[in-house]
């Protein structure tokens, strides 16, 4: 049986493609699951249609994580936090403070979850900091950590 397969399917082939497979294999496994849908020249059309559709969404994306890379690009974002005599902070600097000091300054809406750390700033200094807005667009932010006084 032809089909057209709706998501990547390991061992069949990619999203999109039009393969055959075996009729029980489509009827019990791909066609129920929604990983794929029977090839007829009206489901063709639909999925071509739909593709367009999708791109012009994901160019959409891409271009607006290019304009907040470009707001966010080159910001410096001062945070303060308690730490003892050897420069070591008492907890961590997180994502959550570096998202809310950055909408705090640029007033750019941003999900935490785009702020790629390796693991949570525990020291005193600056950092580069990775944000991850699409797969394609990254924006770098420096981040100084200072001591609180008292």
């Amino acid at each position: 049986m032809r089909v057209i397969l709706m998501d990547r399917v390991e061992g069949v082939g990619e999203s999109g493609e039009v393969v055959e497979v075996a009729n029980g294999y489509a009827r019990n496994y791909l066609i129920p699951r929604g990983l794929a849908e029977r090839a007829t020249k009206d489901s063709m059309v639909r999925w071509k249609q739909e593709q367009v559709k999708r791109e012009r969404i994901e160019d959409r994306a891409r271009e607006e994580a290019a304009e907040m890379a470009a707001a966010l690009e080159g910001i410096e974002v001062h945070l303060s936090a308690r730490a003892g005599e050897s420069g070591k902070l008492f907890g961590s600097v997180t994502t959550q403070q570096i998202a809310a000091a950055l909408v705090e300054k640029t007033e750019v809406n941003l999900d935490r979850r785009k702020i790629v750390l390796d693991e949570p700033l525990r020291e005193l200094g600056e950092f580069e900091i990775r944000i991850a807005l699409h797969e394609e667009v990254d924006a770098t932010v420096k981040v100084i950590v200072t001591g609180e006084e008292g």
